[in-house]
């Protein structure tokens, strides 16, 4: 397939995908629940953290852990108590357990009350068209507080290769906005252009079918080479393909 058809393509899946009925199948409706800002972040963010796996259990998951933050889940990282954090015992998604869980609740509020919040911590630096460093430097802050070694698998660095997919789709909701409101788009300080596709089996081995990945591994060079094609396409909003690549992949069996 020619670029041109094959932009036309995947524009018209994009349509196809990208609105409101997409919500309620996918983890992004975990932050659609809230109002306040931050807790449209942190809701975002657990939910993405845990967004592998069967999608219905990752679902359910995500409403438990907005269940054990009494449903306000700024107000409960900025003031929870030891025994709050007592009633994680015995959750677990996947390898995520309750002692993962209670260490990002205490790295969260760090984050909140010395480095500004998520936003700010996952901002690119000036002149950056990626995030690359940024995600990495948001790893080095989410743990420079006391932990467990075994927590930090929970959180993936591109400067080790790794393409991040969980991150990059929490900064697609968070960043992304446009007239569908799929994305949610709150954050002003941070441009959609510079976005990522979040890379999983299903848009890796869709790309690759399409043409536009030749890369076999899905990790960060991958996921450079496939930016590289959308952002020809639409170097503004070059992550609205997800929704095409995922979609096809997901729901076509493509």
């Amino acid at each position: 397939m020619k670029k041109t058809a094959l932009k036309e393509f995947l524009n018209e899946k994009t349509l196809q995908y990208n609105n409101p009925d997409f919500i309620e199948s996918d983890p992004i409706q975990i932050p659609h629940l809230f109002n306040l800002k931050e807790d449209i972040e942190i809701a975002g963010f657990l939910a993405a953290t845990i967004a592998w796996g069967n999608r219905k259990m990752i679902i359910n998951n995500a409403h438990r852990m907005m269940d054990l933050m009494g449903n306000s889940p700024y107000d409960f990282v900025m003031n929870h108590s030891e025994e709050d954090l007592a009633n994680f015992e015995g959750f677990v998604h996947r390898t995520f357990n309750a002692e993962d869980f209670t260490f990002f609740i205490q790295s969260l509020q760090h984050i909140y009350k010395n480095h500004g919040g998520l936003e700010t911590v996952l901002l690119p630096e000036k002149g950056a068209d990626n995030y690359q460093n940024a995600i990495h430097h948001f790893k080095t802050i989410f743990f420079e507080t006391p932990h467990q070694s075994r927590t930090e698998k929970h959180i993936s660095d591109p400067l080790k290769n790794s393409a991040s997919k969980r991150i990059n789709m929490f900064l697609r909701w968070m960043v992304r906005n446009d007239a569908t409101n799929v994305d949610l788009g709150i954050w002003k300080t941070h441009s959609p252009k510079n976005l990522h596709c979040p890379l999983d089996v299903h848009s890796g081995n869709v790309a690759r079918k399409l043409g536009i990945l030749k890369r076999s591994q899905n990790d960060w060079k991958a996921l450079m080479e496939l930016d590289t094609i959308l952002r020809e396409f639409d170097p503004e909003d070059p992550v609205k393909y997800d929704f095409a690549l995922f979609g096809l992949g997901v729901f076509e069996k493509f």
